[in-house]
């Protein structure tokens, strides 16, 4: 792997690596390894329990930070949906990481470069290279910065956190009028899709974006929720 393929990939994670060596091992599978003839080579196995810790902490964090209001139940359960292996998967599609593991051949021939356990895998293990390269502000903004997407299509358990359910009761009393949602594009494959979604309500328009429909919906609500209730201030 050349410097110039490590610098791009530090360029998708928006970290700059002072130790490179600690990207590298946190790339370098286990079957890769078992087909060296340097038997000092270290797989990316244990920076993967070390990042997957480490994302536990900081989504948890976020949550916390973002749902003041919510029990310990609800906020493990988000949190678990958020860190689960297919949206793991998905954000390391995202920065192409699959391109830069090292695989060994058994690997590369079933395509393990795009197999969800892999690039989750591999991704827990740079997450913990960055936090012990740079600590862990360096890994928050990080984390935070890739999953603000999926931490802001979530939906909430809560009640009050329903945004679909708000807008429609307000707009119901307010304008006399219903919510209309329109699914007005989708992309990716089908077991990775993402949808965008408009409302229409009264004169407010939005869009909301989401890895699945209610996701889209639900953010597209909150939008308009905030401009209608800015409007009533």
């Amino acid at each position: 792997m050349t410097q110039t393929d490590l610098s791009e990939l530090s360029r998708k994670l928006m970290y700059s690596f002072k130790d490179t060596n600690l990207l590298v091992e946190s790339l370098r599978h286990s079957s890769f390894v078992n087909e060296q003839l340097d038997t000092d080579l270290q797989d990316n196995e244990r920076l993967e329990f070390l990042g997957d810790a480490v994302l536990n902490l900081v989504v948890g964090h976020i949550l916390m930070q973002r749902y003041p209001d919510l029990k310990e139940g609800d906020l493990s359960r988000m949190r678990a949906n958020l860190v689960n292996e297919s949206q793991l998967a998905s954000i390391a599609r995202e920065i192409d990481l699959g391109s830069y593991i090292q695989l060994g051949k058994g690997e590369i021939h079933s395509k393990g470069w795009n197999k969800k356990s892999i690039l989750a895998d591999t991704f827990e293990a740079v997450v913990a290279a960055v936090y012990i390269d740079g600590g862990f502000d360096a890994v928050f903004k990080i984390i935070d910065s890739h999953f603000s997407f999926l931490i802001n299509s979530v939906t909430t358990p809560a009640a009050n956190h329903d945004f679909k359910s708000q807008i429609q009761e307000l707009v119901q009393v307010e304008l006399r009028s219903i919510p209309i949602y329109n699914v007005v594009h989708e992309s990716g494959p089908d077991h990775d899709k993402t949808f965008r979604v408009q409302l229409k309500v009264g004169e407010v328009q939005t869009e909301g974006i989401g890895k699945s429909k209610k996701a889209a919906e639900q953010d597209a609500a909150r939008k308009g929720l905030d401009i209608l209730k800015s409007g009533q201030s």
